[in-house]
């Protein structure tokens, strides 16, 4: 005789699946929150970290030449 297929089983697995999706997408989204917070924007809406990289390069590029 041929085993039948535990559907309920499956079921349960898929929603396991789910809800680790779900907990993997909001910690996703607390710790893109975190970083955001963590980096101050400036008034004109860029972010205050870019500004100093960019400031950085101008200088590098400024010495060369």
């Amino acid at each position: 005789m041929v085993a039948r297929e535990n559907y309920s089983y499956k079921k349960y697995q898929k929603e396991l699946a789910r809800k680790k999706k779900k907990e993997e997408k909001q910690q996703s989204k607390l710790n893109k929150n975190i970083q955001a917070k963590a980096r101050p924007a400036l008034s004109d809406g860029t972010c205050a970290a870019s500004v100093t990289e960019s400031a950085e390069a101008s200088h590098e590029t400024s010495a060369v030449v």
